[in-house]
């Protein structure tokens, strides 16, 4: 081989990053982990970075969400209980030695408890905290170190529920009200070290939450017999289960893409399939802030209001 052709090639191996991969449009190949990726939106999620081209640790529970997993391009099957210490620590350990680092985290692995708040089981509310809240906790903290490393983002699954707060659902709302908490504060340290933070709050998509719950309290033997709300919650039990005539979170998924490889990430992605969806959540916000406001001694009148909605609007266009 002549000699100029020799140096060219050994110029081209030096410069380009050794064991970098690429994705399909091009870009450098993002290791993403999405924690409860077996159904729903982290399996949509999942199925689109890896149909993208990015590489994906998928986290899912049982075996045979896991083979399904497997057999994706793009992807790896994790077994990944949020409320188990010893698996977060095994997948750290995996996410490593894969060798790839970690540039994006995405906090989606949720369940839905209901019932009223004065009658719901004590032990029902901790496992609601434990995987809603206290998973996402976990989890970022095991993960920190590596998304540090790579200046990448996290991004965890709230709800339009964390703005509203219905009945029968108070522990669920509860969870996600706390995840815009856990979002705030994180965001504001990790900004220190060039990592970007958002919540994404979807609204009633296609996903099996509903009959998780519902399964769940079939097998802890919860009726509605003997509750103050009786009727109401046999409504609720006797209710539509299926959400397979809801739209696919398809819209979802984008709003996280956004999220994780946009130059300018939003903190929020409230992401509903109708306008019906969108009012009721946004008026709920401005409720909050009309009652924040009634009758105190530094209530702010309505030119006041409307100059500080101004002012945050021009903020958010920036």
């Amino acid at each position: 081989m002549p000699n100029h052709l020799c140096s060219l090639y050994l110029f081209i191996f030096l410069c380009l990053p050794y064991g970098v991969a690429y994705a399909d449009d091009g870009s450098e190949q993002k290791a993403i982990l999405v924690t409860g990726a077996s159904t729903g939106i982290g399996r949509n999620l999942a199925e689109t970075l890896a149909a993208e081209g990015h590489f994906v640790y998928a986290g899912a529970r049982k075996m045979a969400d896991l083979d399904a997993l497997n057999a994706i391009d793009n992807i790896q099957a994790i077994r990944l209980d949020v409320t188990i210490q010893e698996q977060i620590d095994d997948a750290v350990e995996t996410v490593r030695n894969g060798g790839r680092g970690l540039y994006g985290l995405v906090n989606n692995a949720g369940v839905v408890v209901a019932g009223p708040m004065i009658e719901v089981d004590e032990d029902d509310m901790q496992f609601q905290m434990d995987v809603n809240l206290f998973g996402p906790y976990r989890v970022t903290k095991a993960f920190a170190p590596l998304i540090i490393e790579s200046k990448g983002r996290i991004t965890t699954t709230g709800s339009i529920s964390g703005i509203l707060s219905g009945t029968f659902i108070g522990p669920y709302s509860m969870s996600k009200h706390g995840i815009e908490a856990f979002t705030d504060s994180l965001a504001g340290e990790m900004e220190k070290f060039g990592v970007q933070v958002s919540v994404v709050e979807p609204g009633n998509y296609n996903s099996a939450i509903i009959d998780t719950m519902r399964n769940r309290m079939q097998q802890r033997g919860q009726t509605p017999e003997g509750s103050l709300f009786e009727e109401e919650l046999q409504q609720l039990m006797d209710g539509p289960s299926d959400r397979s005539r809801l739209k696919e979170p398809d819209e979802v998924a984008a709003a996280f893409l956004h999220a994780l490889f946009d130059d300018n990430p939003k903190r929020r992605y409230m992401v509903v399939p109708n306008q019906g969806e969108a009012e009721i959540t946004i008026k709920k916000a401005i409720e909050e802030l009309v009652q924040l406001n009634e009758g105190h001694e530094y209530s702010y009148d309505r030119e006041a209001l409307i100059m500080m909605l101004d002012e945050a609007l021009a903020a958010s266009e920036q």
